[in-house]
């Protein structure tokens, strides 16, 4: 099933909308799993600055030249992310996606992502969420389709 919005819903996907509409009471609590994708047909345009918040003193923006590098041709999905769960020291997918919304409008509470705080139509990316009571697993395994697919990994992620 491709990484596509409509593949994504047929797998038990929620939510996909932005992060400005999140109505955070309606994403669970527990552990699961979120990706971030950018819907658009045209190539993206990527601010110098970023809006997300800086960490550790440090400024969370990287060069046009990276992000441009680091852009992954016909790929929707431009994030992936797990969250865990309360009892496994996490604050589970409503509190996880609550920090990231947060980190795009200059909190410090989230850095994993953060270059889709760069995007010049960030407030028009959607998130998706699934519940998973292995969110470490579904993210490495989803990740890994990524890679299968693109050759590399999603936009925004640095790591898995």
């Amino acid at each position: 099933m491709p990484l596509t919005l409509q593949g994504l819903e047929l797998r038990g996907f929620n939510g996909f909308v932005s992060f400005s509409d999140v109505a955070v009471s309606q994403i669970p609590r527990g552990g699961g799993i979120y990706v971030v994708m950018r819907i658009a047909d045209r190539a993206p345009s990527f601010q110098t600055a970023s809006t997300a918040g800086w960490r550790k003193q440090r400024d969370p923006a990287v060069s046009v030249k990276k992000l441009a590098e680091k852009w992954v041709d016909g790929a929707e999905v431009v994030y992936i992310g797990k969250a865990a769960a309360g009892a496994a020291g996490g604050h589970g997918l409503r509190g996880r996606l609550a920090q990231y919304a947060r980190h795009g409008l200059g909190g410090t509470s989230h850095h994993g992502g953060r270059y889709i705080w760069q995007l010049q139509d960030s407030a028009a990316l959607l998130v998706g969420w699934k519940p998973s009571e292995q969110p470490r697993e579904a993210e490495k395994a989803l990740i890994a389709e990524f890679e299968a697919l693109y050759g590399g990994l999603p936009f925004a992620n640095l790591n898995h």
